[in-house]
């Protein structure tokens, strides 16, 4: 049985990232070419890229979702100004960086 690779990149830290969100699922996957990233630059992206793949092709419609979840453009957060002491904040931060009050 062939597995089923259901995202590829070259950032670890992402496909570890969607690794976890999917196990979190209860969907069962696993990492290919973690050595080979290593060598992106020398060797073509689709041989060394990281693939994230799918143990069970039955999860494969509740992994596309949580990854079309994952890679939704987040609508940016207006900024906002702390209570206390006037200082504006960026929207994406629920304490002010100045005196640490809460949004």
């Amino acid at each position: 049985m062939r597995l089923k690779t259901i995202f590829s990149s070259l950032n670890l830290v992402e496909v570890h990232h969607l690794k976890n969100l999917l196990q979190s699922a209860g969907i069962l996957c696993r990492i290919r070419n973690e050595d080979l990233v290593r060598l992106a630059g020398e060797i073509p992206f689709p041989e060394c890229a990281l693939q994230l793949v799918l143990e069970r092709e039955e999860d494969h419609p509740a992994a596309e979702k949580l990854l079309a979840e994952f890679l939704r453009p987040q609508r940016p957060v207006k900024p906002w100004r702390c209570p206390d002491c006037g200082e504006t904040i960026e929207g994406q931060f629920t304490a002010c960086w100045k005196c640490g009050s809460a949004r």
